[in-house]
């Protein structure tokens, strides 16, 4: 997978991945990433049985627990 830096706003950048755009905190990214900068990802799924099952629960509880309502910082 390729994100290309699209831009750096303070500390976040802003990456493409396809037609998908998202932030990215700057410190997360490798020493001298600028603008335009291409970053090459290997994604790899290695949780067990038990990682799957406990993310599970905290992402149900998440949802459980959220009103629908907006909010504002």
């Amino acid at each position: 997978m390729r994100w290309i830096v699209d831009r750096i706003e303070a500390d976040l950048a802003v990456v493409a991945c396809g037609e998908a755009r998202f932030e990215v905190p700057l410190a997360a990214l490798p020493a001298g990433t600028a603008e335009g900068s291409v970053i090459g990802l290997e994604v790899l799924a290695e949780a067990t049985e038990e990682a799957r099952a406990a993310a599970k629960t905290r992402f149900q509880t998440l949802a459980q627990a959220d009103d629908g309502q907006d909010f504002s910082l």
